[in-house]
């Protein structure tokens, strides 16, 4: 057995950079291991206008340190007033990816977020014109629908309707975390996609309550079934290139975790390709991971594959307890615990 891999660079398609201090904290982590990644636009204020995409694009490449090679693939955080025109100003930007439908309430920062997708139909229409990619978040935000539930009557109530009424518009259904959703994606028409974290291929939804609950595991869309988490490693172990790697590492100070109304994510970018060449061996399809981690991605969004490379070396490492985070600590996914994969220098 081989005690070294070597990896096309990879691309991280779903990241949460965050801002200021913040992003100087994380961003290495990201950096040392990725080309290029989809940076998130939920900041507060959000992201809504390329204007201010370019000016967090910038910020982000002033926190970079010396020395790392990376290029942050920026997005637009859709509201109710978007107008069409900012999407023509996105595609021409040469800066801007893909826009992102947060359904309004569903995760951090979505207040500003969409109220029915019916309202941005205009936004989409030219979406689907000018070949911008619409990067959903999954969820319904009903309050008498389980939050189990969100997911699948997403697909059925929102997404279905929409990919059916814009034949054309290119729809990534980030961080899936069901069955329902793998089907979904794997019988779309062309044009439809995925990325899955590591957390839902490593874990289901006992891990909230083991021993306790466990705050540094709850994320949104929260971990699912252990039939779901089969399901999402199915689709990788068959190759399928319609889903990809996506971390949403999302990385929150600790005493807003462990708080009586703590925030969802868990941060993973600190070990962001080791996470998933541990569950694909465990799993026996390590070969797999080079096309998910650096091909399908980069091929869905019409760019170039990296020809730059990593090693990763068979070597136990433990993440530290934390790491400093502004002024503040952040609790790594697996602190204290094993990772059989590490990062060559």
């Amino acid at each position: 057995m081989s005690e070294t891999l070597s990896l096309r660079r990879p691309d991280d398609w779903h990241l949460h950079l965050r801002d200021g201090a913040a992003l100087s904290a994380v961003l290495p982590h990201t950096a040392q291991r990725f080309a290029r990644a989809i940076v998130m636009p939920n900041l507060a204020p959000p992201v809504t206008t390329v204007a201010a995409a370019k000016a967090y694009r910038d910020r982000i490449l002033a926190a970079l340190p010396t020395g790392l090679d990376f290029q942050p693939l920026m997005t637009l955080y859709l509201t109710d007033s978007t107008p069409p025109e900012e999407i023509d100003r996105a595609v021409e930007s040469g800066v801007v990816f893909g826009a992102k439908l947060y359904p309004a309430g569903a995760t951090t920062n979505s207040q500003s977020g969409v109220t029915d997708i019916r309202r941005i139909d205009a936004v989409l229409e030219r979406m689907a014109e000018r070949g911008l990619t619409l990067q959903v978040h999954g969820e319904v935000t009903r309050p008498e629908i389980d939050v189990f539930d969100r997911e699948a009557v997403f697909l059925d109530t929102v997404l279905a309707p929409t990919v059916e009424r814009f034949p054309a518009l290119r729809v990534i259904l980030e961080h899936v975390t069901t069955r329902a959703g793998a089907d979904f994606v794997r019988t779309a028409r062309n044009g439809v996609a995925a990325t899955i974290t590591p957390q839902h291929l490593m874990m289901n939804r006992n891990a909230l309550f083991q021993g306790g609950l466990r705050p540094h595991h709850y994320c949104l869309p929260v971990l699912k079934t252990e039939a779901d988490r089969q399901a999402l490693i199915d689709v990788v172990a068959a190759g399928n290139p319609r889903f990809f790697l996506g971390t949403d590492s999302a990385p929150h100070a600790r005493h807003t975790k462990e708080h009586a109304c703590g925030c969802a994510g868990i941060y993973s970018a600190h070990a962001g390709i080791e996470l998933y060449a541990d569950v694909f061996e465990q799993h026996g399809f390590l070969d797999r991971l080079e096309e998910f981690a650096s091909g399908f991605g980069a091929d869905f969004y019409g760019l170039p594959r990296n020809t730059a490379r990593i090693t990763l070396r068979r070597e136990p490492w433990t993440p530290p307890p934390s790491y400093a985070f502004g002024e503040h600590e952040l609790i790594p996914y697996l602190a204290g615990q094993p990772i059989n994969w590490r990062l060559a220098a």
